[in-house]
């Protein structure tokens, strides 16, 4: 007995041109044809296509199903390097399931990347969207970093800086920039990295700097990006100073 494109189809419970995208990627041999053209395709095409459809629904790629279907140590080396991506997209998944589970649970929320959901709450939005796109210019270690620096920063600056107005006045501006630059000063002198980031860069240095700029920009208003300048050059030469008072005592 033979059996057309559609019948073989429907007996392996695929679709005509799952078929055809086989035969097309060498994984199912062509069957001969009638004198009028039509496909007859044999019980080795229907056992051929339903190990493929078993090796699909076990998650190999197209692309390997060849070497897992050949005999001996080089098939067994396949298996493995699939059982390998399985587990780690296994993994991926139950952290997704976990995470989702944590929303919905009202422990979590989805405007900070992943590990900085117990800082959240003390970041404002801007914050939040800030540490989602570092997320992708920095690597996991500077991430935590990040993560400490929101931690340890002092609720009644990091307040008064969020609600900064973007027309606050001189006095207002000078004086919430002397107050933060302590913490900017603290944070580069535990952090060393902050002034010269290259090895935590997930993306180019030009790439990273545009976007800090870019982001910077758009999350903040004119008031608040202008604290953050004047307290980076006291935060410095307050940096500046301890090196020096380091220096004089240093035998």
């Amino acid at each position: 007995m033979t059996w057309s494109t559609q019948g073989i189809a429907e007996l392996a419970g695929t679709t005509v041109n799952t078929v055809r995208h086989y035969h097309r990627v060498g994984l199912l041999e062509q069957p001969d044809r009638m004198s009028n053209g039509y496909k007859q395709y044999q019980v080795r095409h229907l056992v051929r296509l339903l190990k493929i459809r078993r090796l699909r629904d076990l998650g190999v790629p197209l692309d390997q199903i060849d070497e897992v279907t050949l005999d001996g140590d080089s098939s067994f080396e396949a298996l493995r390097a699939i059982d390998a991506d399985l587990a780690v997209s296994i993994e991926r998944l139950q952290r997704a399931r976990a995470e989702i589970q944590a929303i919905l649970q009202g422990s979590s929320v989805t405007g900070v990347p992943a590990g900085f959901e117990d800082v959240a709450p003390q970041m404002s939005k801007p914050d939040q969207s800030l540490m989602l796109i570092y997320s992708q210019l920095y690597d996991d270690a500077a991430m935590q970093d990040l993560r400490d620096m929101v931690r340890a920063e002092p609720d009644y600056v990091t307040k008064e800086f969020d609600e900064l107005p973007p027309d606050a006045d001189e006095t207002a501006r000078a004086d919430l920039a002397e107050r933060y630059a302590p913490t900017i000063a603290h944070a580069l002198r535990d952090y060393p990295w902050l002034l010269d980031p290259k090895e935590h860069l997930s993306k180019s240095l030009e790439v990273t700097q545009n976007t800090v700029v870019e982001s910077l920009t758009a999350l903040y208003n004119p008031a608040q990006l202008d604290v953050l300048a004047r307290a980076s050059v006291i935060a410095g030469g307050l940096l500046k100073k301890e090196r020096g008072t380091k220096d004089e005592n240093t035998p």
